[in-house]
C-alpha cells in the first residue's frame, strides 16, 4: 500500500453501525478530569471529537496515517469549534508522547498493526498513573465475509491478489480477549476484557460488499488497475450473496467484536 487508499466517505457509509462499538468501548472508561486523551486511528474525527465534549478540559489529539482521513478530521474540529481537538497525520507505530496519556483510545485500528501486541505494553508505559487504555478489534476475520475473499484472492485471483491478500487478510490479526487480559494485566493494569456479536441488518443490494468496500477490500482494489476492479467486485457479490442472503426486512451480517479496557494501577 504505497498510498493513502482510504476514503472516508466510503468508509463512514455504516456510521451508526460503526459508532456503537465506540460507545460502548468508551463506556467502561471510568476517567473523571483527564488532561490528555489520545485517539490513536481516528479516522475522519467524528468520534474523536465526542471525546473532547466528554471531557472539555482535556486536550484531546486524534492520529491517523491517512491523510485523506485526517483532512476530513480538521474539518470536523473546525466545524465543531473546539479549541483543544488536534489532529495529526502519523502512523500510530511511530507515536511518541511528548506527555504522560490520560486516556488512549484506538477503535477498529489494531487488525491492520500485526506488531500490536508488542506496542501495548509500551503504551501501558506512555499512560499516567492511574490511565487508561481502551481499543475495540473487529473478530470476525473467520466468518463468511472474510473468508470467501481470502479464497477467492487464493485461486482465481492469485496471480494479481494472492501477495497482498496473504498480508491484509491475515486469519488471525488479532488474538482474543483473554490473550489480551494475559498481556495487559502482565504489564500492570486492572483488565475489563470481552466480545460481542453484533446483527447488523444492512440495507439494499450486495450490503456485504458494499460494508467490506469500506474497509477490508481497499488495499485489495488499490492493488488492482482500474479496469479490473468491476470484474473482482462481481465475484465478491456472487459469493458473498449466497453466503448473506438478502431478507425482505434486509441483510443480516453478524460481526464479532473484541474489547478491552485496562486501568494502570
Amino acid at each position: 500500500m504505497s498510498r493513502d487508499i482510504w476514503d472516508p466517505d466510503a468508509y463512514g457509509r455504516y456510521a451508526d453501525e460503526r459508532a456503537r462499538p465506540f460507545f460502548e468501548l468508551l463506556a467502561r472508561v471510568r476517567a473523571t478530569d483527564p488532561a490528555y486523551v489520545v485517539d490513536l486511528g481516528c479516522g475522519t474525527g467524528e468520534l474523536t471529537a465526542t471525546l473532547a465534549a466528554r471531557w472539555p478540559n482535556a486536550t484531546v489529539h486524534g492520529l491517523d496515517a491517512s491523510r485523506a482521513m485526517i483532512a476530513r478530521a480538521q474539518e470536523t474540529a473546525r466545524a465543531a469549534g473546539i479549541g483543544t481537538l488536534v489532529f495529526e497525520e502519523l502512523d500510530l507505530r511511530a507515536w511518541r508522547p511528548s506527555r504522560p496519556v490520560d486516556v488512549l483510545v484506538s477503535n477498529a485500528v489494531l487488525h491492520w498493526v500485526p506488531e500490536h501486541r508488542r506496542l501495548l505494553p509500551t503504551w501501558v508505559d506512555a499512560l499516567a498513573p492511574g490511565g487508561w487504555l481502551a481499543f475495540q478489534v473487529p473478530g470476525n476475520f473467520d466468518a463468511p465475509s472474510h473468508v470467501l475473499v481470502r479464497e477467492l484472492c487464493r485461486t482465481t485471483w492469485r496471480d494479481e491478489l494472492g501477495d497482498v491478500a496473504a498480508a491484509v487478510l491475515a486469519e488471525a490479526p488479532v488474538g482474543d480477549p483473554e490473550e489480551y487480559l494475559g498481556i495487559l494485566a502482565e504489564a500492570g493494569c486492572a483488565v475489563d476484557a470481552w466480545e460481542t456479536t453484533y446483527i447488523h441488518v444492512l440495507p439494499g443490494e450486495n450490503a456485504v460488499l458494499n460494508w467490506l468496500t469500506g474497509t477490508t477490500l481497499r488495499p485489495l482494489l488499490d492493488r488492482l488497475a482500474p479496469e479490473r476492479r468491476g470484474d473482482f467486485l462481481a465475484d465478491c457479490a456472487r459469493v458473498l450473496g449466497r453466503a448473506y442472503p438478502r431478507e425482505p426486512y434486509g441483510t443480516p451480517f453478524p460481526f464479532r467484536r473484541i474489547f478491552v479496557v485496562a486501568h494502570k494501577r
